[in-house]
């Protein structure tokens, strides 16, 4: 006989909240066996999807994304179209990912070089700072507004 899991156990091995797991199963991305008592029961099976969810949840992954897109191992003559769907979808979400790390590793650049001209202060380190924040402030305007241009360049000193 197959090792059943409580919602106790569960939650002590993977470290989720029970009333994550409730709320899991209530939407429908986990659902255990129920037994007579209608107590949850785990199967390793649902361990894995439930160690899958947190690592998809750690990639920022959505609870939607998560439920629309992945049926876990349980799927078991998977659809070549549907496997396409969902490396389009990855592609998309990892697109998605780098244009946020670009966007971090900007934000940290900025940091460091503004902490620099503060350790190091003089006019020369001024300006280049506010080079800096103006190229930056145009950048995200471009990518917000889709224009900048003259509005941009008529403020900058």
């Amino acid at each position: 006989m197959k090792k059943l899991y409580s919602i106790q156990e569960v939650s002590q091995i993977l470290g989720i909240p029970k009333d994550t797991l409730r709320y899991y199963d209530r939407i429908g991305i986990v659902s255990p066996s129920r037994e007579d008592n209608r107590y949850r029961r785990y199967s390793k099976d649902d361990l894995v999807d439930l160690m899958n969810i947190q690592i998809m949840q750690y990639a920022d992954f959505s609870l939607d994304e998560i439920r629309g897109k992945f049926g876990f191992h349980r799927m078991e003559n998977i659809a070549p179209a549907y496997c396409e769907e969902v490396a389009s979808f990855l592609d998309a979400k990892n697109a998605e990912t780098r244009k946020k790390i670009a966007h971090l590793e900007k934000v940290s650049w900025l940091l460091n070089v503004a902490a620099e001209t503060l350790r190091n202060f003089d006019s020369e380190s001024d300006q280049q700072l506010a080079g800096i924040v103006r190229e930056i402030y145009q950048n995200i305007r471009k990518n917000e507004s889709g224009i900048c241009g003259e509005e941009c360049n008529e403020h900058q000193s």
